[in-house]
């Protein structure tokens, strides 16, 4: 009498190579297909998106100082002393992240945070880094 063992997909063989039980390896691998299924990817990709619009120091000063208010870019190339060049280049960068929004008045812009969900992130990598 020959025993037919089922063949597992390819996350559950790797699974049971790794921990050496079949039965448990299959059961890991439908968790797990379950939890990837609902990662979105365009949800991943804006999310990606606004940590690597904060993780730049001179991007997330400018969000320190809007913590304050609304600021307009001389303000803000003013108090960080960087050329208007590149403050425009980085506060366009959190504009498309969506941290901050523009407000145009005549010639200037003028911008803020978008909302308390941005002074909550900074607070959170705050707690994070154990300050």
């Amino acid at each position: 009498m020959t025993v037919s063992i089922e063949p597992l997909d390819p996350s559950a063989e790797r699974l049971a190579r790794l921990t050496g039980d079949r039965c448990k390896a299959r059961d890991a691998a439908g968790r797990l297909k379950a939890l990837t299924d609902k990662i979105d990817e365009e949800e991943l990709a804006a999310e990606a998106e606004v940590f690597r619009a904060i993780s730049d120091p001179f991007r997330l000063s400018i969000l320190k100082l809007l913590r304050d208010g609304e600021l307009c870019v001389c303000e803000i190339m003013t108090a960080l002393d960087r050329p208007q060049s590149s403050t425009s280049h980085h506060l366009s960068i959190l504009k498309r992240a969506g941290l901050v929004k523009e407000r145009k008045e005549g010639k200037w812009s003028r911008y803020r945070l978008a909302d308390g969900a941005v002074i909550d992130l900074m607070k959170l990598a705050e707690i994070l880094r154990g300050g």
